[in-house]
């Protein structure tokens, strides 16, 4: 008989955390471990072997294991990716570094431009020729393509090609018969053809994207064979799954030929977790708040659903500014990822003598000071611990004992003294940075989407959001916090719950009462196709697929377009009316105002395609039976709180509380992978699904 168990494994920077969920059985078991950043594929084998154990479960009871991994980010991030060359059209060798001719910073004389992942001399132009309607006006040069590839590999010693012609989203007849000589030249080489990564309009974008995508290919493909290879090894004869960006499950072929589209894989696991919760809540509008030992993610999910975009900038020099990094058309959650995680680093700022906090971590090697594994200067983690928000002796429930004591004396030795103030203050200060980073962070996503942070419910998971959400939303003015149980391994749950999804696009430009529908239905057809064909790949039943078109629609003359819900997939002049006031509608969110006198275009046609996910809850084993009034709290201690100094914390055991028990802060409610952290003037109730319920005076 099939195993019919499930794990879904989070590697972050600092922590690996898993989810085992056996249907069969009804049981939900958690995991946390510190990351192997050396080998990250060991963190998840040990991970997966001692769940395994906790669950009385061998590797043979396993239907799949879904992963998620920042391997993709940290390759663009640090440029330790492939030696890439690039195949394009002749005159246009220079695109991907003119870009679009734009300084991100107007003012800054010595402005440093986005490095581009081909230089020059890799760079080789073809001869060939297509007009933007896919029309040849000049036939491809066969004999060059095969000459300069020969000269890239053998001469220069690439390990992979990204072939970016123009115009190739209307017909890549050109990129795929380029593709075809360089396969039967070097089969074994990793080939990008930025009409299957990409098949969009604009040219600097498609092609930046393919050559990405050729950068990181090699390294995703190695490290995903090694991992088939080890959990092989130790009896898994599952199916093996991945996370893509846009937050659907997707199989590890297509995860090894578009690595490019994991660029947000781990990220936009917690974001899914945060919507299926809040579906389960009924709650329609929420924040998510996923804060680990190396960033914090903050994502906007309505209805149900997280945003989503269709471009992305990855490896910004400036973190927060536009057009400082790689663009790249993918379909990922729209959120924002800041430097602010348990492990980011306080220190004093050189010249000014001002203390900061993050971007850079600690990670899981040495980590904070407090892990006693090498680290000297103090951290986020450090300074909860500093502050009574955490047990030194509890810990991962008590399996990694943290060492108060060096951190203190890290404090008073280190940014303390510098500041002149007490130990105590100074991890106070850490604490006040952080939370106003990420408040101020939050307040400018949701201002930019026009929405107020009192509208919405936080919901906070990771190891370290539960310990600073109170204080976030204080900042915030948010009133309602929840905290579900699980909190600190949420973004693995998010694995297990995200349904099979992918995202189809093809580009083709016409006027709304101008275009071919024929042409436009086409390509519906072939992205319906495609997109089953995946998911039926990734598990999902055929039958079960939902399809959900839009287009990306501007007025005639405009730079930019926005996305725009379709009717259908099978569209005709008598759609013309609906489509327009779709158009309008998003237009009208989106800018406040509409424009109806104008003509109205579409450049690109998308499909979601996804299939159901899974509905599962992480329960207390045995009973959950409702009970009502205070329950008793297994101790307490001080926490230092800003405005009130030290105050006395009743200190509940997480896995002892009931749905229906209310009590008041200040208070700290403790469980194995995190602790959540309740300020004065606040009530907490718990629902039916354990989720703590944080309502500020």
């Amino acid at each position: 008989m099939p195993g019919t168990a499930r794990i879904g494994v989070d590697v972050g920077g600092t922590f690996t955390d898993l989810v085992l969920h056996d249907p069969q059985r009804d049981a939900v078991h958690t995991g946390k471990l510190l990351t192997t950043p050396d080998d990250p594929s060991r963190a998840i084998i040990e991970g997966t072997q001692r769940i395994l154990r906790e669950a009385g479960l061998t590797p043979a009871d396993l239907h799949s294991i879904v992963h998620g991994t920042t391997l993709v980010t940290n390759t663009v991030i640090e440029r330790t990716g492939a030696k890439v060359g690039l195949l394009t059209t002749a005159g246009f060798r220079d695109s991907i570094e003119i870009g679009r001719e734009i300084r991100y910073d107007l003012y800054d004389l010595f402005l440093e431009a986005p490095p581009t992942l081909v230089p020059r001399h890799l760079r080789r132009e073809i001869p060939g020729r297509l007009d933007a309607d896919g029309v040849e006006l000049l036939a491809l040069d066969e004999i060059a393509v095969a000459r300069e590839v020969t000269d890239l590999v053998e001469g220069e010693r690439i390990e992979a090609l990204a072939i970016g012609f123009l115009h190739s989203y209307r017909d890549p007849r050109h990129e795929r018969r380029a593709g075809e000589i360089v396969r039967a030249l070097y089969p074994r080489l990793a080939l990008t053809l930025s009409a299957e990564v990409a098949p969009e309009i604009r040219e600097y974008e498609r092609s930046s994207t393919a050559c990405a995508n050729a950068y990181v290919q090699p390294r995703m493909r190695r490290y995903l064979d090694k991992l088939e290879a080890d959990l092989a090894g130790i009896g898994f004869e599952g199916r093996l799954y991945v996370m893509l960006s846009g937050g659907g499950i997707a199989a590890v072929r297509e995860a090894k030929e578009f690595p490019i589209r994991l660029i947000e894989s781990g990220p936009a696991a917690g974001a899914m977790a945060a919507a299926f919760i809040a579906k389960l809540a009924g709650l329609d509008r929420v924040v998510s708040y996923d804060m680990g030992g190396t960033t914090a993610k903050m994502c906007l999910v309505e209805d149900g659903a997280p945003d989503h975009k269709f471009d992305f900038e990855a490896g910004r020099l400036r973190r927060f500014v536009k057009g400082s990094g790689l663009p790249l058309k993918v379909s990922v959650v729209d959120m924002i990822e800041i430097g602010a995680g348990g492990g980011s680093i306080a220190r004093i700022e050189p010249g000014s003598g001002l203390m900061k906090v993050g971007p850079r971590s600690a990670g899981a090697m040495p980590g904070p000071v407090c892990y006693g594994r090498g680290g000297t200067e103090p951290c986020v983690t450090d300074a909860d611990l500093l502050l009574g928000r955490l047990d030194a002796a509890y810990f991962l429930g008590g399996e990694m004992a943290l060492d108060p004591d060096r951190v203190r004396r890290a404090f008073a030795e280190g940014v303390a003294e510098t500041l002149k103030l007490s130990p105590v203050d100074a991890a106070l200060g850490v604490q006040r940075i952080v939370d106003e980073t990420m408040a101020a962070a939050t307040r400018m996503h949701l201002a930019e989407k026009g929405r107020d942070p009192r509208d919405y419910t936080l919901i906070a998971f990771g190891g370290a959001g539960p310990v600073h959400a109170w204080n976030l939303a204080r900042l915030l003015k948010i009133r309602r916090i929840l905290v579900p149980l699980g909190a600190g391994v949420a973004s693995a749950l998010g694995f297990l719950v995200a349904p099979p999804a992918t995202d189809m696009v093809r580009s083709h430009v016409g006027r709304l009462g101008r275009l071919d529908w024929s042409v436009v239905n086409g390509l519906f057809a072939e992205m319906a196709e495609a997109g089953r064909a995946l998911l039926a790949e990734a598990g999902a039943d055929p039958t079960t697929i939902i399809l959900r078109p839009s287009a990306d629609m501007r007025h005639v003359g405009q730079g930019f377009e926005i996305s725009v819900p379709l009717p259908g997939i099978s569209l005709s002049d008598a759609d013309i009316p609906a489509t327009r006031e779709s158009f309008f509608d998003s237009y009208r969110t989106r800018f406040g105002r509409v424009v109806e006198d104008q003509p109205i275009e579409a450049l690109s046609w998308r499909l979601a395609c996804a299939a159901p996910g899974q509905d599962i809850r992480i329960r207390l084993g045995g009973t959950a039976a409702p009970a009502s009034g205070e329950p008793t709290p297994r101790g307490a201690r001080p926490v230092t709180f800003e405005g009130h100094g030290a105050l006395p914390c009743s200190v509940y055991d997480r896995y002892a509380l009931r749905p229906g028990m209310r009590f008041a802060g200040p208070a700290l409610v403790e469980e194995r992978e995190s602790t959540c952290v309740i300020g004065p003037a606040t009530q907490v109730s718990v629902d039916g699904d354990l989720n703590l319920v944080l309502e500020a005076a």
